[in-house]
């Protein structure tokens, strides 16, 4: 039987739309396919480099790393107080490790460098270990941790730089060692030639137990960028801030030495010897991070 031509041209019709249809359906498809995903990008890496600044008295590498390229640098130091306050040692870790792992945490304008512990000769008596150790590690014995206080040459490393150096200062009242001459030590030097080839804008010693956080000042008192530094630590990390220290004279001090030569510098001195409180000092650090990256 003939199809009539008006039922061909209707089948012909059909089977062209149909086809359209399929034509459509497999574009559909086929586009969908090709539309990209999102990708979930990894961190950018934050640059960090470690050098050996140089050697403690008994002859051991001083290391610093720095994170970031900013031109706004920051400076925090650990451990100048060796294993007697090794708890400022194992913090400095703690915010080299955070920064590791969280590289999006320091802005581009600034750079961030640690010297996670300025003496390594009084840690090591303490510890038994160079480098990396952890709180099991410390001694307990209170003659041990006071000895450790100082380096192989038995001075208080906090008594060597040039703001009212007196070749014999005081610890709580007991006579200390300065050293035979302002950076009479290695470490002081390490420290001294740190600041001044990089001149920082802030710098940050960590100490304990004072539970506090001082400013610095030397002869021309405490300079403004300082209380800046001091209250915008303080505030963040909840503790006390302090303008001037009191509780019994010091002489030839880093961080006066650091007022003398124009670096705003305070002192965070956390609330005991054993626990790094690190949430509150991670909530200080980035609070300089929020004050030199803007």
């Amino acid at each position: 039987m003939q199809v009539p031509l008006t039922g061909r041209k209707l089948i012909l019709a059909g089977g062209v739309a149909l086809a359209l249809v399929l034509v459509g359906i497999f574009f559909l498809l086929t586009q969908q396919k090709e539309i990209p995903q999102p990708v979930q990008e990894a961190p950018t890496a934050l640059s960090a480099q470690t050098s050996v600044l140089g050697r403690s008295a008994g002859g051991h590498a001083i290391e610093v790393t720095t994170y970031g390229t900013g031109p706004r640098r920051i400076l925090f130091v650990g451990g100048i107080h060796g294993g007697y306050e090794w708890n400022s040692v194992l913090l400095a870790y703690q915010v080299m490790d955070y920064l590791a792992e969280h590289p999006d945490s320091v802005p581009s304008y600034v750079s961030v460098s640690i010297i996670p512990n300025a003496n390594p000769d009084g840690l090591i008596a303490v510890t038994g270990k160079e480098g990396r150790f952890t709180a099991a590690d410390a001694s307990t014995d209170a003659a041990v941790l006071a000895a450790g206080r100082f380096n192989a040459n038995d001075v208080d490393l906090n008594r060597n730089f040039s703001c009212h150096w007196q070749p014999e200062s005081t610890w709580r009242n007991t006579p200390v060692s300065a050293g035979t001459a302002p950076f009479s030590e290695p470490e002081a030097k390490v420290v001294r030639d740190f600041v001044l080839a990089t001149d920082p804008v802030a710098v940050i010693f960590w100490h304990s137990q004072g539970n506090a956080v001082y400013a610095s000042e030397c002869d021309e008192g405490v300079l403004l960028g300082t209380l800046a530094l001091m209250n915008a630590y303080a505030t963040a990390a909840k503790y006390q801030a302090i303008e001037s220290f009191t509780a019994y004279p010091i002489t030839g001090d880093a961080e006066g030495w650091l007022a003398s030569i124009g670096i705003p510098a305070i002192t965070v001195e956390l609330s005991s010897h054993t626990t790094t409180e690190w949430e509150k000092n991670l909530a200080g650090v980035t609070a300089l991070f929020k004050l030199y990256g803007e």
